[in-house]
């Protein structure tokens, strides 16, 4: 049987569900008990040796681990409703609006968060290897997700949805980075940012956005 294994309210995790949930996939669920780092015990790392969630196990026992993969894997299965693009141009321009929103905002929160949030202390990076927490680093991703903030406005007052005229994966991405940073560093995109803020209201005024 196939299982996505997740995490409720990790961000990584909440993209692959939203993206299923577009698509219309049911898939069960299993949760990994984070705060209980069941993400480092043996058997999960014989699903993922980097020690992270999302991992989806296929029925043959094959594991893909990263939200993008998964994501990639269900788009080629399931074409419809395209949330990565329909020809080579709409494919390569959601990719590349993808990576800039996962480089330039969802990684400039996450280096933030982990670099300050004392539940993180020795894990400032993901994976199965202790990495000390810099104090300076946890301002420089805050400060590079404002920075991010601006941009992403700049980029929604010529285009609809962030990476095409429809919605995307790079909307879902945009969507969880905005979210995450409401709860992990508690900065709220600025009443000046009237496309950003006209952007999400609709895109989490979706269902899957629920997910």
């Amino acid at each position: 049987m196939t299982v996505l294994y997740s995490a409720r309210g990790a961000p990584s995790p909440r993209r692959a569900r939203i993206f299923l949930a577009e698509k219309g996939i049911e898939v069960p669920v299993q949760d990994v008990d984070l705060r209980d780092q069941e993400q480092f015990a043996d058997e999960f790392r014989r699903r993922n040796r980097c020690c992270t969630v999302p991992v989806l196990e296929l029925d043959d026992g094959t594991c893909i681990a990263e939200s993008d993969a998964i994501c990639l894997y269900f788009e080629t299965l399931h074409p419809e409703p395209a949330l990565m693009g329909t020809d080579a141009r709409s494919r390569a321009l959601v990719r590349s609006w993808d990576r800039w929103v996962e480089m330039d905002g969802y990684l400039a929160v996450a280096e933030g968060f982990r670099n300050s949030f004392a539940g993180f202390k020795d894990r400032a990076v993901p994976g199965p290897h202790p990495v000390a927490q810099i104090e300076a680093l946890a301002e420089r991703g805050a400060q590079r997700y404002r920075y991010f903030l601006e941009d992403l406005d700049a980029r929604l007052a010529e285009s609809p949805f962030v990476a095409l005229e429809t919605f995307s994966v790079a909307d879902i991405t945009a969507m969880v980075t905005v979210d995450f940073a409401r709860r992990a560093l508690e900065i709220e995109p600025g009443d000046n940012l009237t496309h950003l803020h006209r952007w999400y209201g609709e895109v989490s005024a979706r269902p899957s956005a629920q997910a």
